[in-house]
Order: C-alpha cells, then sequence, then structure tokens
C-alpha cells in the first residue's frame, strides 16, 4: 500500500511524497531510517478486502537472494553507485513487496552511512552469516563487485546441486506414498469384503491367509492407535533431533547408512571445501572462515570436526593435522588435497579442485540412484500389493479348481 507523508529533514527542511509499504509501521521505519521526522502519514486510498496480497504467499525463496545478487553484481561492476543500484532493484521488484521492502530499508540505511555487509545483518533469515562475511571482505578490501560476484557464483552452484537431490528425492516419496494409499485401500475394503466371502465357503485357509486376515483385523481394530503413535514418535524424534545430543546421535547414523552415508559425504564435504574457498578467496582470516563454514556444513559431526580445526588454527596447527584425526568423515585424498594447499600458499585452489570431483562425483550418484532406484521401488510396489492379492486370492482359486 502507499502513504503519503510529510517530513522534516534534520536541517529543519519540509519534504514530502510517496512512500509504498505493507503497513503504517513499515513506512514510518523506512522513513525514519532515511533520517526523517516523520509529522504526517496518510494512506492514499485503502483497497477493498479481496484486492490486498496475502503476504503469507511472498516469503523470500533462495532464488530470489540468487538473483539479487547477481544483479547487484552485474550493476556494481559497471560502476553505478550501490545505493543506486539498490533503489533500482527495489523499484524493479513488482511481485514481491517483502523483498522490495528489504531492498528499500538496505538501500535507506546505506544511504545514511552504514556499511552494507551492516544493513545485511538486519535479515539474517534473509543472508546467512557466510553472505555477510563475504560482503564485509570485499568492503575491507575494496573488492566489493568480486565479492559479490563470489557469492552469486556460489549460490547458484549450491542451488543447482540441493535442486539435484531435492528432484531425486521427489520420485521415491511418490512411490512410497502410493504404496501407503494402495495398503489402506486393500486392508479397509478389498481384504475384508474378499474375507467375508472366504468364511462363508467354511473352507479351511493357508498360512498365508490366515495371516494377512489377522493382519488387517489387527490395523483395523487399532489403526487410531497406530496412526497417534506413529505421529507421536515423529514429534519425539523430531524434538530429539533438534536437541544437541539427538543431532549429533542423528548425523552420525544418516553417515553409517549404507548408501546414504557415502552419498551424504561427498555432499558435506563438498559443501565444506567450496564454502571455506570461497571466503578464503574473499580475504577472510582462516580461523574465521572455519568458524562461519561450521554453522554452513549442517552436520553436528562434521561441526565438530570444523571447530576443532579452528583451535588448531588459532594455535598455529595446519588444517589438515585436525581433519586427518577423523579419517570416517574426512577421507585421506581430502586431507592430502589441503595439505598441499596448506604448503604452497593455494589452499583456495586446492580445495575448489576437490569441490569440483565431489560435485561430479555426487551428480553420478544422484543419476546412479535414481536409474537404480526406479525399477526397485516399482519391484517393491508389486511385491507388497501382489503379496497381498496372492495370499487373499489362493483359497479363492482352490474353490474354483475344486
Amino acid at each position: 500500500m502507499k502513504f503519503n507523508y510529510q517530513a522534516r529533514t534534520q536541517d529543519g527542511q519540509v519534504q514530502s511524497g510517496v512512500v509504498e509499504a505493507s503497513s503504517k509501521e513499515v513506512a514510518i521505519d523506512l522513513l525514519q531510517r532515511q533520517n526523517l521526522f516523520v509529522t504526517l502519514l496518510e494512506e492514499t486510498s485503502r483497497p477493498p478486502v479481496y484486492a490486498k496480497k496475502i503476504m503469507i504467499f511472498e516469503r523470500i525463496s533462495h532464488k530470489d537472494v540468487i538473483l539479487f545478487s547477481r544483479q547487484l553484481a552485474i550493476m556494481f561492476s559497471s560502476k553505478i553507485p550501490l545505493v543506486e543500484a539498490l533503489q533500482i532493484l527495489a523499484e524493479q521488484e513488482t511481485k514481491n513487496i517483502e523483498l522490495k521492502e528489504r531492498i528499500l530499508s538496505i538501500s535507506g540505511e546505506v544511504e545514511g552511512g552504514t556499511n552494507f555487509s551492516e544493513a545485511l545483518s538486519r535479515f539474517p533469515k534473509m543472508f546467512s552469516s557466510f553472505y555477510i562475511a563475504m560482503v564485509k571482505a570485499g568492503e575491507a578490501s575494496g573488492k566489493l563487485s568480486e565479492s559479490l560476484d563470489y557469492l552469486a557464483e556460489h549460490l547458484e552452484r549450491e542451488y543447482r546441486l540441493t535442486n539435484k537431490i531435492q528432484g531425486a528425492m521427489i520420485y521415491p516419496a511418490l512411490v512410497l506414498f502410493f504404496v501407503l494409499l494402495v495398503v489402506l485401500v486393500m486392508v479397509f475394503y478389498i481384504i475384508p469384503n474378499i474375507t467375508s466371502v472366504l468364511k462363508e465357503t467354511g473352507q479351511e485357509m493357508p498360512l498365508p491367509t490366515v495371516l494377512v486376515i489377522s493382519l488387517t483385523d489387527f490395523i483395523k481394530k487399532w489403526f487410531l492407535a497406530i496412526f497417534a503413535g506413529g505421529v507421536g514418535l515423529i514429534v519425539y524424534l523430531a524434538r530429539y533431533y533438534k536437541s544437541q545430543e539427538g543431532k549429533m546421535f542423528f548425523d552420525k547414523l544418516f553417515l553409517k547408512l549404507p548408501g546414504v552415508g557415502p552419498f551424504l559425504k561427498m555432499f558435506y564435504l563438498s559443501r565444506f571445501a567450496e564454502n571455506l574457498s570461497t571466503l578464503i578467496s574473499g580475504g577472510l582470516p582462516i580461523a574465521r572462515a572455519l568458524n562461519i563454514t561450521s554453522d554452513i556444513v549442517s552436520n553436528a559431526a562434521y561441526k565438530e570436526i570444523i571447530l576443532k580445526a579452528e583451535e588448531g588454527v588459532k594455535k598455529g596447527d595446519p588444517i589438515s593435522f585436525v581433519l586427518k584425526t577423523a579419517p570416517g568423515i574426512f577421507p585421506p585424498m581430502f586431507y592430502q588435497m589441503v595439505s598441499v594447499g596448506e604448503r604452497t600458499g593455494t589452499l583456495d585452489k586446492s580445495l575448489m579442485s576437490v569441490v569440483n570431483f565431489y560435485q561430479k562425483e555426487t551428480e553420478r550418484m544422484i543419476e546412479n540412484l535414481l536409474s537404480s532406484l526406479e525399477p526397485l521401488l516399482i519391484m517393491f510396489l508389486g511385491l507388497i500389493v501382489g503379496g497381498l492379492m496372492f495370499a487373499v486370492l489362493m483359497p479363492m482359486y482352490s474353490i474354483m479348481t475344486f
């Protein structure tokens, strides 16, 4: 919505105009950030209820941050002043009002003399500690344009890899959901109807049929209790995972799972190496870069070792020395490449070589997983549904042949 405002500048001059914001409070905040003292603020026109936008659907996505970073990097490298570049981005943003307001807020703070990195830190849900650290390093070195380019490329690579992993999980999830749906339909509708016919014949039923009928009766009788127990277990595990002890337990467990473990290790190693390389390339001290990277990896087992490496670096030890103590999660090739980079002073380049290798391996594993998972899931679906139907229809076949 738009507001007409009247305000005074710091030197007492009267200024008026129009500001766009989601509420009167946000509009006042935006004006105050531009060092204006608001004396009058009123809405230009109040739209009908059905015309108002539902802000819950206007979340700022990871893709929005990537696009913002890339466009800002291009404009800044074209010698457009930072404040002007931010204002241009805000003006062209017409779909996501929340994003537009944040860009305007950042622009107002920068125009008021606040550092760009400090203005970004006001929105930690939108800009991570890694993002802010890279911008701060660019400001300190006078290479903000290069830092923004690094950020845009890094975020795009991570976004592509995450999308591939999420895409790989969609098909198995759909198949498992379909299996569950089919089993429930059979348990509550198909098998009970067939069972009533079998009981009317009075024929003695084979063991598989008896087991399936007994299991069906048990599920129907205790379905609510089973459902409530399942939901309760999921809630308990989710809460336990949020605790420090639970996160460490599950993160270590996932790394040991056959098939899943090697894939997760490659993913975390690639994320750790790329983030650390990007931060070091941006000019951050290695200890500080390790501290920031430990929060980005999002696995408690890796975070524990990375924080130990940070403490070791502060004492003068090389990173590879600490990584070598955890061969279960940092393979020999990884810490040897880190060791070579430390000795030659090209740690960032050595890490990027590791990233390229692990990203290719991760993509290859995703493709192999999808190619092998499809027939396995189809076989699993066939065994479940076919097994249930065979057990129930076996006595009916005997009746017909008799």
